[in-house]
């Protein structure tokens, strides 16, 4: 099965961070159906595996498994090299493993703000990077999608009762706003083919959001997935910069 436009990517190979929950593992889910080789990145590499298990029979040959950190340079490189090494490099990169833990930041270990910063800014540079120099070296059309929020463009405020949990989680949002423009104008200035989309979703059903919140309206993982499906599916000159998605009667 092929979605409409993403014939051009048959047999193209898709990077997936975070992989193993939520939008990763759906979105891996319907590369793979679309017909592209998906290399999908986590820490957790069992999630993975009965990920793989879940495909249908003849669509599991086409889902690699790797684990990574993107935390951690090292290991994002080792994750990188093989791709480069076993399918001769990345035409996608869905930049989508993220981290949120709650507190406020004025009290908060500064450890796990350090985690949080490294796994939400820095590993969205450090894996695209490792894709810009592939696809620049093998002159090839290349998508890279990053995996923002709306609380990268705006925060709102807690629930009445309650305090603000979200501390640095919509600075590396914001930041990832700024990066995305950023690569825009790179990616044009070096003459590369290579789009870069952010999605910016409201609240999603995923692991991520703190059951406070599940009470209130909120997209599934499919509905995310479906949009960086439509965005990779544009023609060669359409770039999807920024796209937006909120469940109907979000309250924010």
């Amino acid at each position: 099965m092929t979605t409409t436009g993403m014939e051009r990517w048959q047999n193209r190979v898709a990077v997936v961070t975070g992989a193993s929950s939520g939008i990763g593992a759906t979105l891996t889910r319907q590369l793979v159906a679309s017909g592209m080789i998906v290399v999908a990145l986590a820490r957790r590499v069992p999630r993975l595996e009965e990920l793989r298990e879940q495909l249908p029979d003849d669509q599991r040959s086409r889902m690699r498994i790797r684990q990574c950190d993107v935390t951690s340079v090292e290991s994002v490189d080792s994750a990188f090299d093989w791709i480069e090494t076993e399918l001769g490099g990345a035409d996608i990169l869905i930049n989508n493993a993220g981290k949120l833990e709650g507190g406020q930041l004025a009290t908060m270990s500064l450890d796990t703000v350090q985690q949080i910063l490294q796994t939400n800014v820095m590993g969205v540079v450090s894996c695209t990077q490792r894709v810009f120099q592939s696809l620049r070296k093998r002159k090839t059309q290349g998508h890279v999608v990053i995996m923002n929020s709306i609380v990268g463009h705006y925060l709102f405020n807690p629930l009445p009762g309650s305090l603000q949990e979200l501390n640095i989680y919509p600075a590396t949002k914001h930041a990832l706003t700024a990066i995305t423009e950023l690569l825009r104008q790179e990616f044009r200035d070096f003459k590369t083919h290579i789009k870069v989309t952010s999605i910016s979703p409201g609240l999603v059903d995923t692991e991520m959001v703190p059951q406070s919140y599940k009470r209130l309206p909120l997209l599934q993982p499919e509905d995310v997935a479906n949009a960086i499906m439509y965005a990779l599916a544009t023609p060669p000159h359409v770039q999807v910069h920024e796209l937006t998605l909120k469940p109907m009667g979000e309250p924010f």
